[in-house]
């Protein structure tokens, strides 16, 4: 491979060096030619959003900044209580497991129920997949935001913030609240989890 560079000398220039430096063996060549699949990832993973009501990212510009505040965009979070609004299997679900069974159309900002894959025993039209739900980290620091997470991996088919917040019929204060009352801090467990999912989401760091 011949690499000609024009203008000043750059002994820095890392996209040179790479590309002088590439062997490209025979085996590499013949797969790339009849473009097999270099890499492959299974199950496919779906980053789940996690925020404060009203609390979602909003790109806005000033003509439209009007409409946006008045009209926030969709979020998989915002859609999963939506779709537990008026979907019974997913009021059985907890938020990391909706991409199982459904799919997140990115159009129309909406959970869409999948219409392939596994059938799901007891239920018409649901289908189950590999599909991997993974909710963003959140630092203890963020206190309310910490404890919004917490309670979306111990509790099904929620229908809104408030109702997340919400035990034994009386709406609770903060999220904090709501974890004590659903003994969700009366150990370490907690703590133990935020490790072992820092571990998984380190891990590559770390190797």
């Amino acid at each position: 491979m011949a690499v000609i560079g024009i203008g000043a000398d750059n002994s820095n220039d890392e996209v040179t060096q790479y590309q002088m430096g590439r062997y490209v063996s025979s085996n590499e060549a013949v797969w790339r030619i009849f473009s097999f699949l270099i890499h492959e990832r299974h199950p496919s993973v779906v980053h789940l959003a996690v925020h404060l009501e009203n609390g979602q990212r909003v790109y806005f510009t000033a003509q439209n900044a009007v409409q946006r505040d008045a009209q926030p965009p969709s979020t998989t979070l915002t859609s999963f209580f939506e779709t537990c609004q008026n979907d019974d299997f997913a009021q059985t679900l907890l938020y990391s497991e909706m991409p199982k069974y459904y799919t997140w159309n990115q159009s129309s900002r909406r959970f869409i129920r999948r219409k392939q894959g596994k059938p799901v025993p007891g239920y018409t039209d649901v289908y189950s997949t590999d599909a991997i739900g993974r909710i963003y980290s959140v630092h203890p620091s963020n206190d309310e935001c910490f404890y919004l997470r917490l309670l979306l991996v111990n509790v099904r088919g929620p229908t809104s913030f408030q109702q997340l917040r919400t035990v034994d019929g009386e709406l609770c204060g903060s999220y904090r609240e709501a974890c004590q009352r659903l003994q969700l801090l009366e150990n370490d467990a907690h703590w133990d989890q935020t490790l072992n999912d820092a571990v998984i989401s380190s891990h590559d760091c770390l190797g």
